[in-house]
């Protein structure tokens, strides 16, 4: 995995990049061949004082990755290397599926309309009255846009760029590793990933359970009203693999609780310590009055105190923006929250 040397206290790092690559074709490629060898390398030379990525629809299937320079100076040597690495990789292997078509238009105008319900910004919709689109196999610097509401103000937003950065590595590391690319394993390891990262930070378990139901209503709830988003699908796939998983589920809780983490498999144990650690970082923030969050009701930002009520209010992006990572859609991770959850309770509710 990559790891970048924290800056002394009091240094002066670079300004966030924001990279846009617009490739419409499955990212692993993109990812393991063009954006894992570039920020190692960066990193090894000193020039990098951290990085993360996202996948993203706005404008076009695209990876938009963060690149932040050691010291200011750097900047201009560290967009030098990433352009050269983007456009050597894009001439390579270029992306040959054309974007916004078939279901993905259908999926892109849907979201379209999620992201702006009070209505389309201009400068993003094109002579068609659709969304407009990048040109496939570009990229484009865009400003960095941090969401203070979302993570929790100023010591949040620096709380989840440090966690940003380990889920970036676990995911490259994990597509370099293991055979994600079939559709069981992807499931297999992105839903064992949720479950250690949601109970640490909910080690409760009925409150983990409610909180996966929570989870996957506020999912299938955004997409109701389309076909993104089934529930007879989900309990005819969830049938066939409810016994053998929910053995396992209870297992990884059973480690987690009693901290017993050698038991679990290495890229598990490894994750299991950043949350634990993440989750504690997240609960001092929120004793110190520093976690400053969004209202969902739209009043404004306040500080959340009380670390029962804050922390599943970021664990929800935190687990989000970790699929992400992984290109498990919306309507997949909704799935997994369903399977994990409704596994859970069953064996729980069956128990003498």
């Amino acid at each position: 995995m990559t790891q970048t040397i924290p800056a002394p206290a009091g240094a002066v790092t670079g300004e966030w990049l924001a990279i846009h690559v617009f490739y419409a074709a499955n990212p692993q490629p993109l990812l393991t061949h063009c954006v894992g060898p570039l920020v190692k390398e960066l990193t090894e030379d000193g020039l990098l004082a951290g990085y993360f990525f996202i996948n993203y629809w706005l404008e076009g299937t695209h990876i938009r990755l963060r690149l932040k320079p050691a010291r200011p100076e750097y900047t201009e040597q560290v967009k030098a290397r990433a352009e050269a690495e983007i456009n050597a990789f894009l001439r390579r292997r270029p992306a040959l599926y054309e974007m916004g078509t078939g279901f993905l238009g259908e999926l892109y105008n849907k979201l379209f309309e999620l992201e702006f319900p009070d209505g389309r910004p201009a400068h993003l919709i094109g002579d068609d009255g659709q969304m407009r689109m990048q040109p496939n196999n570009s990229f484009a610097y865009r400003d960095y846009e941090p969401e203070y509401g979302k993570y929790g103000g100023p010591a949040g937003i620096a709380l989840a760029e440090w966690h940003f950065q380990h889920s970036s590595d676990t995911v490259l590391h994990a597509i370099r590793t293991m055979n994600l690319h079939l559709r069981p394993v992807l499931f297999g390891v992105a839903a064992q990933l949720m479950l250690v990262m949601a109970a640490c930070f909910l080690p409760d378990r009925r409150k983990l359970v409610d909180f996966l139901d929570s989870y996957h209503t506020f999912w299938h709830s955004a997409f109701a009203g389309t076909n993104f988003i089934g529930t007879n699908e989900y309990a005819r796939m969830y049938d066939g693999m409810a016994g053998d998983l929910s053995a396992r589920f209870v297992e990884v809780l059973d480690v987690l609780e009693r901290r017993e983490l050698d038991r679990l498999p290495e890229f598990l144990r490894a994750w299991a310590v950043h949350c634990f650690e993440l989750a504690d970082r997240a609960r001092e923030l929120s004793v110190r009055g520093e976690l400053v969050l969004r209202s969902w009701d739209g009043s404004g930002d306040r500080a959340v105190t009380d670390p029962e009520r804050a922390l599943p209010l970021v664990l929800s992006p935190y687990l989000h923006m970790t699929n992400n990572r992984f290109h498990v859609t919306i309507r997949d991770e909704a799935y997994l929250s369903y399977l994990l959850g409704r596994s859970l309770r069953e064996r729980w509710e069956a128990a003498p």
